[in-house]
């Protein structure tokens, strides 16, 4: 790693090193662009250690042991209870056990210079740097200063919360034992996932919703499938419910939940060894110096389809702060095209291609961001609902497929269980939006993204034929239910 200068010159200043800020990074760089990257915890962020690969490495066994289970000839030898310290050991690999070498060697690897410390704009285009020993860096910017500072989760301000100590989606990802009894607050994607790896490495799981059911973003019956699935594993699950207050008497001891009313009202109580709470996230802009350029602290960054702050020429906020998409999949793609129109502004390039699916606008945001929540049955979707067609004023059709009349269904496991919705824009027959929920699912959702991105007429669909015997045949189905409608 180069050692960082006290006052110091780039064309480009980027403020975090997870995924995002690594791609605003690389892409500035492979144009030939000095660029400097401060980050004050581990290079490569929230999803490398928190969120993203322990998830899934603690996910995978789980769904990997379900399907098994319903294989003919192979069932009745994976009944058993997982290898709960082979999960965690499997999990601790994936995180690289909380250290950031390779990243840091990646980032060397790209001739990027690291500073570790915590970053703040202190003007136009300058950045302070508050090193761990208390050494000021003073960076300026030539060209763009990037925040890719992410978010962080929140955590409600009930009563006794402080004294709870609750898990948020840090601690569900790194615990490094399974709770007797663990109850989670909320029904998102964090929710449901930490639902299904602890309940399967046997904690009793309660999980209290506040509004009607599971994955309120995504269509209705993926909430409904995969609550079916977490209740017959043995999750209790109580929707129309919230929170009034946390204590917990003693720092080992349980902690206890108060439901609306408390227990002075009549309200019931719950008791668990943990309690998780996937009940949303804010931006981490409250100590960024946003006021030093005339934005507001510890807000949403608004920016525009090149990732631009709005009102300004030389301040990008890509990633979770501009609440466009909070994917780390979507934060990659708006970082490379943050710093391809970086790289563009400063070679003087006249006029941006910045119209629909253009090179430096970040269309995909809008019309195909593509999710896979990771539970027993996988959910994903890209692009739009049908509640959401419907909002934005588009004459669409939903249609609908049973995934178990599918061969390949069939074959991939014994009694499964499943359902695909594509939605059809009817003015110009092109799809706005794709759902599927099933067992082995989530490698099928690039097909459905291609098609709603590149805008591909149902009728030359037609001539995508899918393999047989696949769960792919679906697209099949799926068209045949649109033409004989």
């Amino acid at each position: 790693m180069t050692d960082p200068s006290v006052n110091a010159e780039y064309d480009v200043v980027v403020i975090g090193a997870g995924p995002v800020g690594e791609n605003v990074a690389d892409r500035a760089r492979a144009a030939g662009l000095s660029t400097a990257v401060v980050e004050v915890e581990l290079i490569g962020g929230e999803c490398s250690y928190w969120a993203c690969m322990p998830s899934k490495a603690l996910l995978r066994p789980v769904v990997a042991r379900a399907d098994a289970r319903r294989v003919p000839g192979l069932s009745d030898a994976v009944q058993g209870p997982l290898d709960t310290a082979a999960v965690l050991a499997h999990r601790d690999e994936y995180a690289s056990h909380w250290k950031d070498d390779g990243q840091v060697a990646w980032l060397d690897g790209i001739g990027a210079d690291i500073y570790r410390g915590r970053g703040r704009l202190t003007g136009t285009k300058t950045v302070s740097v508050t090193a761990p020993d208390g050494t000021e860096h003073r960076l300026t910017a030539r060209h763009a200063v990037a925040v890719c500072t992410g978010s962080r989760a929140v955590v409600p301000d009930l009563p006794g919360i402080d004294g709870a100590r609750p898990w948020t989606s840090r601690e569900a990802t790194s615990a490094k034992k399974v709770p007797g009894r663990l109850v989670i607050v909320g029904g998102g994607v964090v929710g449901v996932e930490m639902a299904t790896v602890w309940q399967a490495l046997g904690a009793r799981v309660t999980m209290l919703i506040r509004g009607k059911g599971l994955l309120p973003k995504m269509e209705p019956f993926a909430g409904e499938l995969v609550g079916q699935a977490l209740t017959e594993a043995g999750a209790d699950i109580r929707t129309g419910v919230s929170v009034a207050a946390v204590r917990r008497a003693v720092p080992d001891g349980p902690v206890t939940v108060e439901l609306d009313g408390g227990e002075l009202d009549g309200g019931e109580q719950v008791e668990a060894d943990e309690i998780l709470f996937a009940t949303g996230r804010a931006p981490r802009t409250d100590d960024l110096g946003l006021e030093t350029v005339g934005l507001e602290p510890g807000t949403w960054l608004t920016v525009d389809d090149s990732c631009r702050v709005d009102g300004t020429t030389w301040l990008y906020a890509v990633g979770d702060v501009n609440h466009r998409a909070l994917l780390t999949h979507q934060g990659k793609y708006q970082a490379r095209i943050a710093g391809a129109a970086i790289a563009a502004r400063a070679a003087g390039v006249p006029l941006l291609e910045t119209d629909r699916w253009g090179a430096h606008a970040a269309t995909a945001d809008h019309a195909a961001v593509p999710q896979v929540v990771f539970t027993d049955p996988e959910a994903a979707s890209v692009g739009l609902t049908l509640a959401e067609a419907e909002r934005a004023g588009h004459r669409v059709r939903a249609v609908d497929q049973d995934l178990a009349a599918v061969a390949g269904s069939g074959l991939y496991a014994d009694g499964y269980r499943g359902r695909a919705r594509m939605i059809v824009d009817l003015d110009r027959e092109t799809l706005l939006g794709v759902t599927f929920v099933g067992p082995g699912i989530g490698e099928l959702l690039h097909s459905a993204t291609i098609a709603v991105a590149g805008e591909v007429p149902v009728d030359r669909l037609w001539h995508a034929v899918p393999a047989y015997p696949t769960i792919s045949e679906v697209w099949l189905r799926l068209l045949e239910a649109y033409r004989d409608a």
